[in-house]
């Protein structure tokens, strides 16, 4: 049997799109790659780095049932070749990173975007559950 379902693209409400596309496209490198812009600014977008998509709307008004941060509770978690590149890339950029550590056999790369989704990049490695990266660093030397 074919497989029907082939992919998933987190859709995030955003309170500040033009916040949420700086950290987005010029502090983890995605393109935008559709948009919609029906008041002469971009109130909808899908941005595409590699293999993965995300999807960022506008939020116009919040809805009654909507308390605290938009992304409260939500996690993504990216599967990539290196997570310790992309935690240098981004500490170079000047985002907030949260200090790599081991779970799951993953090394983890963690930030929360303006709206508290909290983005993990993820990527395969033996060393040992829970190391962080600066024992982890001092161990190699």
């Amino acid at each position: 049997m074919e497989q029907n379902i082939k992919l998933t693209v987190p859709f995030f409400m955003v309170t500040d799109m033009e916040a949420s596309l700086r950290l987005y496209r010029e502090g983890l490198g995605f393109k935008i790659t559709k948009q919609w812009t029906p008041r002469s600014r971009i109130e909808w977008c899908r941005l595409e780095r590699d293999a993965v998509s995300v999807m960022l709307q506008q939020l116009r008004k919040l809805n009654a049932e909507q308390s605290g941060p938009l992304g409260g509770g939500v996690t993504i978690t990216y599967q990539c070749t290196d997570a310790l590149a992309l935690y240098h890339e981004f500490v170079e950029k000047g985002l907030e990173v949260a200090e790599p550590f081991v779970g799951n056999g993953l090394w983890v790369v963690s930030l929360k975007d303006p709206d508290t989704y909290r983005l993990e990049f993820a990527s395969p490695t033996d060393v040992p559950e829970e190391t962080t990266y600066s024992t982890w660093k001092k161990l190699r030397l």
